[in-house]
């Protein structure tokens, strides 16, 4: 079982983002105050879960939580402040909307940008550790990928209902034969380092 909380006397928020390594699509943040007796047995990192699990504990997780919310950087945003950034700035969106008060933040990873005057602590594989993170991590992993699932109805040749916009062989083999997409991060090294065609955006 995960740990409920960090520090037993403040009100944590759960902070995790989905899609960094991706090469389409947006970056995806959810920021989640849980109960602090509230656990559940299925809870994990969301990448050791498999779909309907994931779904599962998404619909077990927005029951049960006092407040929670999802946050986006999209692929220009990406390309404009860099991954990291925008994945601050995801976190940030997703904090915006919390309106339950809070005092302290835990962070999946090992960087975060300050959030106003609110005390954070980054957690190496806090997703795998503590309640809250992990179920953020499921929040922005499944809104992620029901976003992606969306965009692979316009897009279908580059597998996006499979592989989510991540760099798998049959996504950029899709990328040489197609292009690329508005949906693209262009900033991203879309081909293996051996390829020099130029990428042309499909409008």
């Amino acid at each position: 079982m995960l740990l409920t909380f960090y520090e037993e006397h403040l009100v944590e928020v759960g902070l995790d983002e989905a899609g960094r390594g991706c090469l389409a699509g947006p970056v995806v943040a959810a920021a989640v105050i849980l109960p602090g007796n509230w656990n559940h047995p299925l809870l994990n990192d969301s990448k050791k879960l498999n779909a309907e699990t994931r779904n599962l504990l998404r619909t077990e997780i927005i029951a049960n939580a006092l407040a929670w919310a999802v946050g986006e950087a999209d692929n220009f945003e990406i390309d404009e402040i860099n991954i990291l950034n925008a994945s601050f700035l995801a976190m940030h969106r997703a904090l915006d909307q919390i309106q339950h008060p809070y005092n302290s933040l835990l962070v999946d990873g090992n960087r975060f940008k300050p959030y106003g005057q609110i005390p954070h602590t980054c957690l190496i594989g806090g997703d795998g550790r503590f309640v809250s993170i992990a179920a953020a991590s499921i929040l922005a992993k499944t809104h992620r990928d029901a976003l992606m699932q969306n965009l692979a109805e316009k897009h279908p040749e580059y597998h996006w209902h499979r592989n989510a916009g991540y760099p798998t062989v049959a996504h950029r083999d899709a990328i040489r034969e197609h292009g690329t997409t508005r949906y693209h991060r262009l900033s991203f090294r879309l081909l293996q380092p051996a390829d020099t065609e130029l990428l042309s955006e499909d409008i």
